[in-house]
């Protein structure tokens, strides 16, 4: 385990991270420690079909341990389908920014309740190719444990994953996956047998950069 991020308490990590979102972020630097070989054959920038959308990063206190929430989604044809990912989804046109657009879609997706969200700061802005769409992580945090009521129509089930796992090298190894009968290579990170990659693992990565941060 990171010696830099053991016994974190979920003081600490507030705090850290509410200097270092501040600060400049990793970005790119980040994101590339953990993006799949076929990310650099796709286009790489926004355009004008691109759609806005964010996600929630959300912490919380479980006992002695710091939980984070990811969610799978079940099995369709869209680009996505099977995958774990945390809460988010599109920005609608009543969302005021997208800050709203990751806490509306956390409550609708995972049943949490947004009053109870303290948000922190953002992450880096990730385009996804595949989907194109430009996603913004933003994270929060809870004072205590949520009940999560999952819609299932988008989730097939909510795991949690505990900041030691997060933060432990051993969690990540390089995988041959199969993605719809397409092999891609890609940085994976593995816990409790779900396998995260892509998008997903990039701004884990980005994040776990910033909290390392020591500035």
């Amino acid at each position: 385990m990171d010696n830099i991020l053991q016994n974190l308490s979920f003081q600490e990590l507030k705090e850290r991270l509410s200097i270092n979102l501040n600060l400049p972020l990793p970005g790119m630097m980040a994101h590339q420690t953990m993006a799949a070989s076929t990310r650099f054959a796709l286009p790489m920038e926004p355009n004008i079909k691109t759609k806005k959308s964010a996600v929630l990063i959300l912490f919380y206190p479980d006992a002695q341990q710091i939980k984070i929430p990811f969610i799978l989604r079940p099995p369709y044809d869209g680009t996505h389908g099977g995958q774990v990912a945390f809460p988010g989804g599109r920005i609608e046109k009543n969302d005021e920014n997208l800050t709203r657009t990751a806490l509306r879609e956390a409550q609708e997706e995972i049943g949490i309740r947004i009053a109870d969200v303290q948000i922190i700061g953002q992450l880096t802005e990730l385009f996804i190719p595949p989907s194109n769409y430009l996603v913004q992580p933003i994270i929060g945090y809870m004072h205590s444990k949520p009940v999560f009521y999952p819609d299932p129509r988008e989730v097939e089930t909510v795991f949690e994953v505990s900041f030691d796992e997060l933060v432990n090298p051993l969690s990540i190894t390089d995988e041959l996956l199969d993605i719809k009968g397409i092999k891609i290579n890609a940085p994976t990170y593995t816990f409790q047998n779900q396998k995260i990659w892509g998008a997903t693992a990039m701004m884990i990565a980005e994040l776990l950069m910033v909290i390392k941060n020591s500035k």
